[in-house]
């Protein structure tokens, strides 16, 4: 009787896997469709399967899909993020997008992990999540970070932001085009700090042959099925000889299996300086956990702030969409000024994912004619209108292009 359920769980997991790289073919970073062209934000092949993956392995169920809908948890989080989703939800209402929302509030000041459970048990039982920022207010250090533990948890290793300037969103530079790779669950992320002596903390910085191994092919191998010519590791070997340096000769041996690709290498402080007066010459970067954080900031704030650009962590199984700087915005909640854009795009890299192509493209063309040919842009774009001005904006074009279907 187990042989039988061990057989029929794994011939779910293989159809699965192979109906999801099915659906991630390579794709052009815009196509025209009718007098309008479809601005795909995030084209980039996010599923590459792994030829041998290095560190543990999830168990992964068939993903929860009832009457050809598919279930998705939702984590609004604290701050702006309760709005956005309620943003996100009308989009999907008004588009008739095939996803019911499972959602959950975790509780920020709650002194136990429940929430928490819960939120990771409804992710592996749906395999995608949508999210806000997760405040941690506790102070116990038994509390760990949320966000932290969803990534380690469900073993979502990579995070990706694939940043694009818009044509007419004001910002420091123009035709910016960059995927940043970012490590997702080790680091100074690993959160192993202790009081060695009163006054004197340590907290150590993990970095492992594996992990490494892992996101450098996954950088190569996303470079390689999306056309891109170069990748560039981001790191501080030079006074972390150890751990950055163990990445950075981990990032060297993986480019000798991809001779087609150029491969540089750069110090992280010398790479924010060059991101800022010249982010064109980078295509694809890859790094340890810390220096993608600041790298993401630094870069998404040179195409017009943290309201437009939208970031997808993958594992194995599991794959959660969050905006791609992962700001909680708590001074602004509740003021009608947040930047849905960000969230939105992330809605429709969910969609992509989830084999949804043609809701997927509409989301995207509705919120590329919104910030390009409508102009419709909130404060932190140097505009006057409202999140809400926006979203109506938006699913007056969802509307009208889900009505030529």
């Amino acid at each position: 009787m187990i042989n039988t359920s061990l057989k029929i769980l794994s011939k779910f997991e293989s159809v699965r896997l192979s109906n999801m790289l099915a659906i991630f073919s390579k794709s052009s970073l815009s196509k025209k469709a009718g007098s309008h062209t479809i601005r795909q934000l995030s084209s980039v092949n996010f599923d590459i399967q792994h030829k041998h993956p290095q560190a543990r392995k999830q168990v992964g169920l068939p993903r929860a899909r009832y009457g050809g809908r598919n279930a998705v948890t939702m984590l609004p989080g604290g701050g702006i993020g309760p709005e956005l989703m309620s943003y996100v939800k009308e989009v999907f209402l008004h588009g008739g997008v095939p996803v019911d929302f499972e959602t959950i509030q975790i509780d920020p000041k709650s002194d136990n992990n429940d929430d928490l459970q819960y939120a990771i048990m409804s992710i592996r039982r749906n395999g995608v999540c949508i999210k806000g920022n997760i405040e941690t207010r506790s102070l116990d250090t038994a509390i760990i970070s949320r966000n932290v533990a969803i990534r380690n948890e469900l073993d979502l290793f990579v995070n990706v932001i694939n940043v694009q300037s818009y044509n007419n969103v004001p910002s420091r530079h123009k035709n910016v085009n960059v995927i940043v790779i970012r490590q997702n669950t080790e680091g100074e992320y690993a959160m192993l700090e202790h009081e060695s002596v009163e006054g004197v903390v340590e907290s150590m910085k993990v970095i492992t042959e594996e992990n490494s191994t892992r996101l450098a092919r996954y950088a190569f191998e996303l470079a390689r099925n999306n056309g891109r010519s170069k990748v560039t590791a981001v790191h501080k070997a030079n006074i972390m000889k150890l751990s950055d340096g163990l990445f950075l000769e981990t990032c060297k041996k993986m480019s000798e299996n991809y001779p087609d690709i150029k491969f540089e290498h750069m110090i992280i402080d010398n790479c924010c300086m060059q991101l800022v007066s010249n982010p064109h010459q980078f295509d694809v970067m890859v790094m340890p956990n810390l220096y993608g954080s600041i790298v993401s900031n630094v870069i998404c704030g040179l195409v017009g702030g943290a309201g437009l650009i939208s970031g997808r962590n993958y594992g194995d199984h599991y794959a959660v969409f969050e905006p791609g700087t992962r700001n909680t915005g708590s001074s602004i909640a509740g003021t009608n000024t947040a930047n849905p854009v960000a969230m939105l795009s992330a809605s429709a890299d969910m969609l992509e994912h989830l084999g949804h192509k043609v809701h997927c493209d509409i989301i995207r063309t509705a919120i590329s004619k919104t910030l390009n040919e409508d102009m419709i842009h909130t404060a932190d774009l140097n505009g006057t209108y409202k999140s809400t001005d926006v979203v109506h904006n938006v699913i007056k074009h969802v509307k009208s292009l889900a009505g030529r279907i």
